[in-house]
């Protein structure tokens, strides 16, 4: 495992935590990652947004779904459910949570940015995927 790994665990520990929004928690986790996992690919599905009638209807209608986890990182098969911190975990996205595992995925439930770092650093050296990893999607 990179020594690169450990670092950033120290530095991700030592970060104050304030409160942010979830849109600002989430960039700033897609950013590390893809500094940090070079070429594993992570996008994310933009479900929870406030949308006019019409557009949610027609998003509905072309396949989005209520409850899904806000990023994606197929190389790994992670979901990563992002939080601000305090955010709280609705019924669909603990049903559609529910769902990926029986099949197989992992799914991260993370409250900020830090925490989703702190996870993500866990699975990669549980699974020996470490930084620049090679298991792209």
């Amino acid at each position: 495992m990179p020594a690169r790994i450990g670092r950033l665990t120290t530095r991700i520990a030592s970060a104050t935590v304030k409160s942010r929004s979830e849109h600002v928690e989430q960039r700033e986790f897609v950013s590390w990652f893809r500094k940090t996992f070079r070429p594993a690919r992570i996008f994310a599905i933009p479900n929870g947004e406030q949308r006019a009638k019409t557009t949610g209807a027609r998003l509905k209608a072309e396949g989005v779904s209520a409850g899904v986890p806000d990023l994606y990182i197929p190389g790994w098969r992670v979901w990563v459910e992002m939080k601000a911190v305090g955010g709280v975990v609705s019924d669909k996205q603990k049903d559609w949570h529910t769902y990926l595992r029986s099949v197989g995925d992992t799914v991260f439930v993370c409250y900020g940015a830090a925490a989703a770092m702190e996870e993500l650093i866990a699975f990669a050296k549980a699974k020996a995927l470490g930084a620049a990893s090679t298991a792209g999607g």
